[in-house]
């Protein structure tokens, strides 16, 4: 139990990380570290770690589905307790990085 809420934070935290590194990709012209480190000069790293987190959702509901298209998958509640947490670190990393 406690390595199934362990691989769903993880993955959690991985999804938070590939869709921050997305939004900066489709959005931005400039390059990913230096996005970062202007981020981190003028304050909007919480902004960008929070859109980020919103791929969580779709990891979230993955977990909790039966379903996928026409294949059946086994419910894995534990996964996606690990994703809320992964969730409310990076939301503590928002408030951190905003306030």
């Amino acid at each position: 139990m406690k390595a199934k809420i362990l691989k769903g934070f993880l993955l959690g935290l991985l999804v938070n990380a590939i869709g921050t590194f997305l939004y900066i990709y489709f959005f931005s012209d400039k390059r990913f570290e230096y996005v970062i480190e202007k981020a981190i000069e003028q304050g909007f790293l919480g902004g960008l770690i929070g859109l980020g987190a919103v791929l969580n959702i779709l990891l979230f509901f993955f977990f909790l589905t039966g379903k996928v298209g026409r294949f059946k998958k086994p419910v894995q509640p534990y996964e996606a307790r690990g994703v809320i947490m992964a969730t409310i670190v990076a939301a503590l990393a928002v408030l951190y990085f905003q306030f």
